[in-house]
């Protein structure tokens, strides 16, 4: 998720308690900060902002235990979860000495290149970690934990890096219509003996992901697995007891776990496994999208719809109960699910922060459920009865640190394309952009509900309509769709001819 940009000169600290912050901001794990920096400038230069005496100590935590950097800047309960699922407590990081004292260290890096390094740098911990890797000493990089490896970045920059591998870098090119940021589950291509990676076979890995290294003739050495996206990029990197990976472990399902469990557990108790045949390449997903809203019990439940009707037509009326939602995504998952997505069509639209319900279904199903988790219903600007303002930054921030990877957005999508329409301009403003600028493109959804419309000719609306076979209620033969958001109330045109 590097693809994250923070707002130019604002500071945002983890784990302060001052009022002037987002609670989602706050971190009770640990006191990194994110310090000022500015986005407007065209090069970024770092240096450790002092004097660091790199001795590393063989105290810190017991075989049980393994070292966390996380600085704040995203979630990574996921993480979290998947390391305590394998029986392994967490020690997060608080100081440069932490990093030297680890026996196993993890650095699931979120957020933005620049802002990263300039964490590691103004806290004294980009010396620790090269000091740390360049010992040989059992690392695990995850996403931008990976390019931080490398010598430099383009992400708003160039951004100077930690320089332990050579190499640039870079975005994917979509000159030639390739969708950038690389999102879903794709094959790896192991170029050397994988270690961690042993258990692939010709299973895929989930990546999420703007800005990638390419192999070279320099990196060659360092290079464990390719995965292919356009062009050949950089998917694993290994050099004795030092791992990264572009992919995210702990979002692939059992194969990914199997990854963690390599390098968690001593080579010792592990089963050598010969390494099976590649998967092919970019694979189709299977995503399973949960409808949730409370019954007249007051309860959460999975639902199903129709034409917006989610009540059983009975003496009851009752609301249509599928399963509890927790229990039906762990099942999903169970059964091969590739993403699950709740969408939230209950109550608490007037105050989405209050919905700590729906913030408890993320988090319960984060532990058991290692695939990408995405959420959608009520992520908009609100004020709360007191007049408090909340921004849709603030509101998606709570559902990311409880658990999920994505957020879907519907009504505000439509509200901001219709602003846009009407003035020509982005204006940055938009929940949209807002999300997206601090958590990447790749962690907003947008959810669309069309409506058919039926027409006797084609030229009855001044846009393109379809024919088609099943007939309107009136015989016609022609349709347009219209993007509803709250039915009946159809509020923004969308000129489809291929639904």
């Amino acid at each position: 998720m590097e693809a994250a940009t923070f707002a130019s000169s604002k500071i945002l600290t983890v784990g302060s308690s001052s009022s002037s912050l987002p609670s989602s901001y706050q971190s009770d794990a640990h006191s990194l900060q994110f310090l000022r920096y500015d986005l407007n400038g065209s090069t970024f230069k770092f240096k450790s902002s002092r004097s660091f005496s790199v001795r590393a100590s063989a105290a810190g935590g017991g075989d049980s235990a393994v070292t966390l950097l996380d600085y704040g800047a995203g979630n990574v309960r996921s993480v979290r979860n998947a390391i305590h699922s394998l029986g392994f407590d967490i020690k997060d990081v608080q100081t440069p000495e932490d990093i030297l004292n680890a026996k196993r260290l993890i650095f699931p890096g979120v957020g933005a290149f620049a802002a990263a390094m300039d964490v590691l740098n103004r806290n004294g911990m980009a010396e620790a970690l090269c000091s740390y890797i360049e010992n040989d000493r059992p690392f695990l990089g995850i996403c931008l934990g990976l390019q931080l490896l490398f010598e430099s970045s383009e992400e708003n920059g160039p951004v100077t890096g930690l320089g332990l591998i050579p190499g640039v870098v870079g975005r994917f090119d979509s000159a030639n219509g390739l969708r950038v940021p690389h999102i879903g589950w794709n094959a790896l291509q192991l170029t050397q003996n994988p270690e961690i990676l042993e258990d692939i076979g010709n299973r895929h890995v989930y990546f999420v992901h703007s800005y990638r290294a390419m192999p070279s003739d320099d990196n060659n050495e360092w290079v464990s697995a390719t995965c292919n996206y356009g062009d050949d990029f950089i998917a694993s990197v290994r050099r004795g007891n030092v791992h990264a990976v572009q992919f995210h472990p702990e979002k692939s399902g059992g194969v990914g776990l199997s990854i963690l469990r390599r390098f968690l557990y001593p080579k010792s108790l592990m089963t050598k496994k010969p390494v099976e045949g590649t998967a092919s390449q970019l694979a189709k997903r299977v995503i399973a999208c949960l409808d949730v809203r409370t019954n007249d019990k007051g309860d959460l439940v999975v639902t199903k719809g129709d034409q917006y009707d989610v009540r059983e037509q009975t003496k009851e009326n009752e609301v249509r109960n599928l399963g509890k939602p927790v229990d039906l995504a762990g099942q999903y998952y169970r059964d091969g699910a590739d993403e699950i997505s709740f969408l939230n069509i209950t109550g608490f639209r007037d105050f989405p922060l209050g919905d700590l319900p729906m913030l408890q279904i993320l988090r319960f199903a984060s532990e058991n459920v290692f695939v990408p988790l995405t959420v959608g219903g009520g992520i908009r600007d609100f004020t709360d009865g007191n007049g408090r303002y909340y921004s849709s930054l603030e509101v998606a921030s709570e559902y990311f640190r409880s658990g999920a990877d994505k957020v879907s957005i519907g009504s505000d999508a439509v509200y901001a394309a219709e602003e846009y329409l009407r003035i020509g301009v982005k204006t940055g403003k938009s929940s949209l952009e807002q999300i997206s600028r601090v958590y990447g493109n790749q962690a907003v959804v947008v959810s669309i509900d069309p409506r058919r419309v039926y027409l006797k000719k084609p030229d009855d609306v001044p846009f393109k309509a379809i024919r088609v076979r099943d007939l309107g209620p009136n015989g016609e033969e022609y349709a347009w769709y219209q993007c509803t958001v709250s039915f009946p109330c159809f509020l923004f045109i969308m000129k489809c001819s291929n639904l």
